[in-house]
């Protein structure tokens, strides 16, 4: 479940990482053949899609213009994709359960990360946070994807 957990914690500041992280790791072979959309994942089509799409989120987000993640229908965005992800991600049996926990981490944390970065905003400007927060992201969504990073932290 800790692969859910991490996907989830990603999915509550990018709403689109945890699909770059599966297009990753379907195109390494990682995802169980039997995930519902797994084919899709594979697709090297799809796969620089999900990650364009996320790089696009990541630089919209930088711009002063940009919603803040609580807004609904940025919730909206993370809950589907933070389930969809966790339920992938989470060992075969244990899907809903890797769903739920991916969807609760997400929605949890898309508010604590929104007052932690509102805080730094404060100090260090939108730009620079949005930078840190991204290698974080970007970081945590690796590891998720990856069952080989996953095991040497457990």
């Amino acid at each position: 479940m800790l692969r859910s957990y991490l996907i989830g914690l990603a999915a509550g500041q990018r709403g689109i990482v945890p699909l770059a992280a599966l297009a990753a790791a379907g195109r390494r072979g990682a995802l169980p053949d039997d995930m519902p959309l797994a084919k899709l994942f594979k697709n090297p089509l799809i796969a620089w899609g999900a990650v364009a799409f996320s790089a696009a989120e990541m630089a919209g987000d930088k711009q002063k213009t940009a919603p803040d993640r609580i807004v609904p229908i940025g919730l909206a965005v993370r809950s589907v994709t933070s389930a969809y992800a966790g339920a992938a991600l989470a060992p075969k049996g244990q899907r809903v359960t890797g769903a739920a926990v991916a969807l609760g981490t997400a929605l949890a944390s898309s508010y604590i990360g929104w007052r932690i970065r509102m805080a730094a905003l404060r100090r260090y400007g939108q730009t620079a946070t949005g930078f840190v927060e991204d290698a974080l992201v970007l970081a945590t969504g690796v590891a998720a994807a990856d069952p080989r990073l996953v095991k040497r932290a457990a």
